[in-house]
């Protein structure tokens, strides 16, 4: 049943007759007469009555009537809402956020966001790249905040990237050098993320291609935890330059690794050929004002 030919057909009840049905519709009389008679052929019953000087429904025409403003009216606000959400006037973004690196990033983004569209609905869900992954390849969340990923199921555009440093214990000897490669530490027990991060694989692959398979004492979720196990001498931890400059390390040295390939590189991923809503693509168009282009780190 098409919209047009319901329309025509209210309109011609509502106004009491064709003629004034075509003038309130901005249409010709034939026009309106033959969009009710589609509708009746359709429908396989009469509508109206046009035996007299008045159209009369039918008892068919006044349950198509009843139904029929119903249905205008639902297509109505049907129209409206997406105008709305089109226009970012109302809406729903599922986001994923780090756990790691959060905060600087993308708070100020979330902030602007909700300022920019605050009928926009915000869901978030934090969690580590790899975890992040499987939402989104389950459609649970719309686009991420994740380190670049392998996987061929997403696109993937860069934000920020910043050098890996290595984190030490102000006792450590080697708490002492400069600069240090994986190498100076394949005796000392690795600090890591559990497995649902990306830094966690990034560690290891790059420790197995130096030559070596480290001795992990610890994988943990939490930060803090992680630096805390440091200042007591437990192994060596290792995060992107940017958490370590917002954190108060006491006890603790921030050594710069050198390795050219080692870097957290963060980024937005969405499912490749998937639909991006208008307030997916508002927070894309975001992250992109508020990347830092000059902050790209080279590794050299």
């Amino acid at each position: 049943m098409e919209f047009r030919l319901l329309r025509s057909f209210t309109e011609v009840v509502r106004c009491g007759g064709f003629s004034q049905a075509a003038r309130s519709l901005a249409s010709t009389q034939s026009t309106i007469s033959k969009a009710v008679k589609q509708l009746e052929n359709e429908l396989g019953t009469i509508l109206l009555d046009r035996s007299g000087h008045r159209c009369v429904m039918t008892p068919a025409g006044e349950v198509v009537y009843r139904r029929g403003i119903k249905l205008l009216a639902d297509r109505d606000d049907v129209l409206a809402e997406l105008d709305e959400i089109r226009g970012l006037q109302r809406g729903v973004l599922r986001l994923g956020i780090p756990s790691v690196g959060n905060i600087k990033l993308f708070a100020p983004v979330v902030c602007t966001y909700r300022e920019r569209y605050p009928q926009i609905e915000l869901r978030l869900i934090e969690h580590g790249s790899n975890q992040l992954e499987k939402h989104l390849r389950a459609g649970d969340i719309d686009i991420a905040g994740i380190l670049e990923p392998q996987s061929p199921d997403f696109e993937w555009e860069p934000i920020r990237s910043k050098p890996i440093v290595a984190l030490l214990s102000s006792v450590h000897p080697l708490s002492r050098c400069g600069s240090l490669k994986l190498t100076d530490l394949r005796d000392v027990p690795f600090v890591l993320f559990d497995l649902g991060f990306r830094l966690h694989g990034m560690i290891l692959n790059a420790s197995r291609k130096a030559g070596f398979e480290p001795t992990v004492a610890v994988t943990s979720s939490q930060i803090d935890f992680m630096i805390e196990l440091v200042s007591t001498n437990v192994g060596v931890a290792f995060l992107p330059s940017e958490i370590v400059d917002e954190k108060h390390l006491q006890g603790i040295v921030s050594v710069p690794l050198d390795e050219a390939e080692l870097a957290w590189v963060m980024g937005h991923a969405w499912r490749r050929n998937a639909y991006l809503s208008d307030a997916t693509v508002a927070w894309m168009k975001l992250m992109r004002e508020t990347s830092r282009p000059s902050e790209l780190y080279t590794g050299v």
